[in-house]
């Protein structure tokens, strides 16, 4: 009966063990990444995103610098000056501003790169060979209980450490997923960029939501 508790002890210290070595390489595999990202003054990308059980692929752009982010996608674009945000909507010629509070969870295309680990578990999953490349897959789940995403999945490039996709699982287990066609460091943008310019939008009814 020793012998067997002896080994079940054993084989629960090698299931910690592991458990804590794939969070270490995940930890490692994220701060890579984020040093990487974070050495760039901004930068430009080019993505597809579509959602569970939909055949409809979109196309997104965005553009980062610090805290600051322009993101157009699926007939919205998006102004973040760092202050406040301002949600453009196409078909009804709209914008609803409202003041800038990030989300410690909701990892969208501007907050992929530089999130806070410090919320999130994170694990190891698999390491991925694709056309000759491989990428290293981790997983992410908020600690905070009670939020709207229920783990987010990113795939980086082995060699580079560049995002290479990420899935996002909601709470109710739809998912969406992000694909970087092209990515541009530290493209040459102005601040007035990122802030909404009604000028440039003729008739445009303006909700101030702050």
């Amino acid at each position: 009966m020793k012998k067997y508790i002896l080994f079940f002890a054993f084989c629960l210290s090698i299931s910690v063990f592991s458990a804590y070595s794939q969070d270490s390489k995940a930890g490692a595999i994220i701060d890579a990444m984020q040093k990487k990202y974070k050495t760039m003054k901004s930068f430009g990308a080019s993505f597809t995103y579509g959602v569970d059980g939909s055949s409809q692929v979109l196309q997104g752009n965005i553009t980062v610098k610090g805290s600051k982010y322009r993101l157009k996608t699926g007939g919205q674009e998006i102004f973040n000056n760092g202050k406040e945000v301002s949600t453009y909507i196409k078909e009804t010629n709209e914008v609803n501003i409202s003041d800038y509070e990030p989300s410690e969870n909701d990892l969208n295309p501007a907050k992929v790169y530089t999130f806070d680990k410090k919320g999130f578990r994170y694990v190891f999953v698999q390491e991925v060979t694709e056309g000759g490349e491989s990428y290293e897959v981790i997983e992410l789940s908020p600690e905070k209980k009670g939020t709207q995403v229920s783990k987010v999945k990113i795939k980086l490039n082995k060699k580079d450490k560049s995002v290479k996709s990420w899935v996002i699982t909601d709470k109710n287990g739809k998912r969406q997923t992000f694909k970087v066609n092209k990515f541009t460091p530290n493209v040459a943008v102005d601040d007035k960029y990122f802030a909404f310019d009604k000028s440039k939008y003729p008739g445009v009814e303006v909700n101030d939501l702050r």
